[in-house]
């Protein structure tokens, strides 16, 4: 394995320049683990060489002590080691909360396929095999730390964008209703001998309304709770052999026109609903065309149509839930998630932001398929599809 050669300077022996600003900020971290006292020193001077600290451990058992002490940036492994080889020393990293994301470089003699696959399959980063130049050395932890800051960067602007989601959202969904119903409670109770029976009852309406958008929205962190833990467990929901058919000729008209009346669109609502018989659950059913529904009208105007149609199209059970909105970039399909919400600052919106995606989850844990279709400016179709038994 060469060495750099100092007194030649950098970039003359190797070819490899040194970013001499790195010097001006914290210098990143890198552990050696190699049970060879050379190959440690050769990689110690390397990494020093260009701007790097280093961290050295003779085996896996101190190197994973070190590493949980002091979370360096980087971690090079020697696969063949004494007492805990590589393999374990990177499930052992793993393992750890602490440790787990650290970038992990696999070092060993050995080639063959099965060798780095079974490094890959572990959670590896990369790999690098002897003998190696300082230039394919620095190149490979390079592209670690890079990639690395890049995800991290990523993972940031999304926790950014959660954050502010959440923080927009939920005072906003929580206190409005309940605004509502104290002050409106409140106000029948100062003028109940005054009030005419008319704006009594209207009060009441109001109340009731708010009192359905609050249950709504706790009975949504629920689902969504629930549905969560499932597919944290590899679970799906199962199917009980007793269950009896649910006719979507019924269901699916009776859930969307509620839908439309919460929504005040009565007129908006197109239906059309072809009979079929699913074996699903029928309160998962109905949520799913709820949430649909509910999506469809909320990201499009008044006076523009609402679409909800059902088909059996080659053995399989089709929803369709189709509007006029505001439609959705594939960026923003990708990023369906709980409590994402697009362009929240820019478009007044109810919802916590949690309804597409408990649409989806469900789906998803019934064994069925969902797939969107939108373009931004244009509208969004939703399509669902389920086996239908029997056929």
């Amino acid at each position: 394995m060469d060495v750099p050669d100092k007194r030649t300077g950098p970039g003359k022996s190797d070819g490899l320049t040194i970013d001499r600003s790195a010097f001006g900020r914290k210098k990143k971290t890198v552990m050696i683990i190699d049970d060879s006292a050379d190959i440690r020193m050769i990689i110690n001077e390397s990494l020093n060489l260009y701007g790097f600290s280093t961290l050295m451990a003779e085996d896996g058992v101190s190197g994973l002590k070190q590493a949980a002490e002091h979370l360096p940036d980087l971690i090079i492994c020697d696969i063949n080691m004494p007492n805990m080889d590589g393999y374990q020393t990177l499930k052992a990293m793993r393992e750890q909360e602490s440790t787990a994301t650290i970038p992990f470089i696999f070092l060993s003699g050995a080639t063959d396929r099965i060798t780095v696959r079974k490094g890959m399959e572990l959670g590896a980063d990369d790999y690098l095999t002897k003998p190696f130049s300082p230039r394919e050395l620095m190149a490979a932890v390079n592209a670690r730390l890079e990639k690395h800051a890049k995800l991290q960067d990523l993972s940031e602007r999304k926790l950014d964008e959660l954050r502010g989601n959440i923080t927009l959202a939920l005072p906003h969904e929580l206190r409005t209703p309940l605004n509502g119903i104290m002050g409106l409670a409140h106000m029948m109770m100062d003028d109940y001998q005054t009030m005419p029976p008319e704006e009594m009852l209207e009060s009441a309406r109001f109340i009731y309304d708010s009192a359905c958008r609050l249950h709504r929205l706790i009975e949504n962190f629920l689902v969504y709770s629930q549905i969560e833990l499932m597919a944290s467990e590899s679970k799906t929901i199962e199917i009980p052999n007793t269950i009896s058919p649910v006719a979507v000729a019924s269901l699916i008209p009776d859930v969307t026109r509620k839908v439309a009346c919460r929504h005040r669109r009565e007129g908006d609502l197109l239906l059309k609903i072809q009979p079929a018989s699913l074996l699903v659950p029928q309160e998962n059913l109905a949520k799913i065309v709820e949430e649909l529904t509910d999506n469809a009208f909320k990201f499009s105007e008044p006076g523009k149509p609402v679409l909800v149609s059902t088909e059996v199209v080659d053995g399989r059970f089709q929803l369709e839930v189709a509007d006029k909105g505001r439609g959705m970039t594939p960026e923003q399909i990708g990023r369906i998630g709980p409590h994402i919400q697009f362009e929240r600052r820019t478009f007044e919106q109810q919802g916590a932001g949690l309804g597409l995606f408990i649409a989806k989850r469900l789906t998803e844990l019934l064994g069925g398929q969902i797939i969107f279709d939108s373009a931004s400016g244009q509208g969004t179709d939703v399509k669902i599809f389920f086996p239908v038994p029997g056929i």
